[in-house]
């Protein structure tokens, strides 16, 4: 077999291997000799079918078996003799010419075929003795604890019917039936739903509206939906509501007690506020988390600067382009909504995906070098949290990820990232720094690449979205499409 190497630019090989017709006939001959014993072909005792009329018979198709593991096999070997890592899967280019492909199959021709390919670069690692970041730290009150657990109280406020008019505050139970130019659309109609006056739950005017109604009112409200409304048929459109009020009823007192942490499932009020705290915290320590590894990632990418393989680029670039895209056509707008254009847009985001890429093969490195390791029981737990994400579909992701050969990566990546970010943390500087709420939670517009870059993003959500650093948020389920606001702007119900 000769292995000879037509292009070496910059990153980018192609390699031709050729393989001599008498070779592949020997390897032929050597496969029917094997199956001689154990073909049975009319007209033949077992074992005494001549060479020639074997050949005949099953020449091609073994020549055809020897082809296909030839260029399933030999591509990883060729490579591992060479000392390279492929940026991706090389691409093998074979001849499509049908009279040729036959000469090959009947040993008459050299079997040919080229690969090619990215390397991945090399990488020196660099020493990160001298690097130094800050870490916020919130320092949490017990009036901040008590806020967050009277809003947990207010979420379980019971309600008690009163007679008399709804004033705000107090609860409705209503049917209604939505309409757009005098006919009912999709989603607008719903029995015995609940609403609390003032909560801002449903789209701007309609609780209003219903303020000074009582159990038994009928009337109609007219709306109009926000010109930025998820369901594109209703934006902006003027809209009627037939509402009928079933029960109108008065919020009890709140108390923050034994009772209530009862009512919550726990055994106590202070075993509640343990939890809300312990809530707080978690919160605060992922921002934190995300802004330290903003820092290293930042200085990470001002020590290595390389060359980096133009598939993985192109693949991360056509991964953010799709999630900008896709939230641009939800949101209806577009570039020059944020004083952009496209072309702009899209040359800032390559620029992030060349980063990323970059980055993760120095984290890759350090992760090699450091004998980090994604354990079973890791990637068990991670599985697990995405058949939480899907109640009801466990099977079917369950199947995904044994289907899918990417599919555990994807889920293997992110893990193993964080645990070279954890031991990256055991070798640099780390400074505390405690802060307020807002100072923690504050964006830090301007600060390092997995930053949002204004004139690029057309939508800071989207922008925000592909270039988090970690911790991006799953999609929700759609609620209701009328007269409710977009989930984002609901909050917790």
């Amino acid at each position: 077999m000769q292995v000879i190497e037509t292009l070496a630019e910059g990153l980018k090989r192609e390699i031709k291997v050729v393989i001599p017709a008498k070779d592949m006939e020997v390897k032929m001959n050597e496969r029917l000799a094997d199956v001689k014993d154990k073909v049975r072909i009319n007209g033949f005792r077992p074992g005494k079918v001549p060479a020639a009329h074997l050949k005949k018979v099953y020449g091609k198709s073994i020549m055809a078996d020897l082809v296909n593991e030839i260029v399933r096999e030999q591509p990883t070997a060729i490579l591992a003799e060479r000392g390279e890592k492929s940026a991706t899967q090389p691409e093998i280019a074979m001849t499509e010419d049908k009279d040729e492909a036959e000469l090959i199959l009947a040993a008459q021709k050299d079997f040919e075929f080229t690969l090619s390919y990215e390397v991945l670069p090399p990488i020196e690692l660099k020493s990160v003795k001298g690097v130094k970041i800050t870490r916020e730290v919130v320092d949490i009150s017990d009036e901040e604890v008590n806020e967050q657990v009277l809003k947990v109280a207010e979420s379980a406020r019971s309600y008690e019917t009163k007679k008399g008019k709804a004033a705000d505050g107090d609860r409705i139970t209503m049917d209604y039936l939505g309409k757009v130019d005098g006919v009912a659309f999709e989603g607008g109609t719903d029995q015995g739903a609940e609403l609390v006056l003032g909560s801002g739950r449903f789209i701007p005017g309609f609780e209003d509206q219903l303020v000074g109604t009582k159990a038994g009112d009928e009337k109609t409200i007219t709306v109009t939906f926000p010109a930025d409304y998820p369901a594109k048929n209703l934006a902006g459109q003027e809209a009627t509501f037939d509402v009928t009020v079933k029960d109108v009823a008065a919020p009890a007192d709140v108390e923050i007690n034994d009772e209530l942490a009862k009512k919550l499932g726990l055994e106590s009020a202070d075993r509640l506020k343990e939890i809300v705290r312990g809530q707080i915290e978690s919160q605060y320590g992922s921002m934190t988390r995300q802004k330290v590894k903003r820092q290293i990632l930042d200085q990470l990418d001002e020590m290595y600067k390389f060359e980096t393989p133009a598939s993985l680029v192109e693949a991360e670039y056509n991964g953010i382009w799709n999630q900008v895209a896709n939230d641009l056509a939800q949101s209806g707008k577009t570039f020059e909504d944020e004083d952009t254009t496209e072309e702009k847009a899209r040359e800032e985001y390559k620029k992030l995906a060349e980063r990323r890429v970059r980055l993760g093969l120095v984290l890759s490195e350090i992760g090699e070098k450091a004998g980090v390791e994604v354990s079973e029981d890791e990637m068990q737990r991670a599985i697990y949290e995405q058949l939480r994400q899907y109640p009801g579909q466990e099977k079917q992701i369950l199947d995904f990820f044994r289907s899918q050969p990417g599919a555990a990566a994807s889920i293997r990546a992110p893990i193993f990232e964080e645990k070279v970010i954890d031991h990256l943390l055991t070798e640099i500087d780390v400074t505390d720094k405690k802060v307020t709420k807002e100072e923690l939670l504050a964006d830090e517009e301007g600060e390092g690449s997995e930053k949002e870059t204004k004139k690029a993003a057309p939508k800071k959500k989207a922008a925000a979205k592909a270039e988090a650093s970690e911790g991006e948020e799953a999609a929700a389920p759609k609620k209701k499409a009328a007269p409710k606001k977009k989930a984002s702007e609901e909050g917790a119900e």
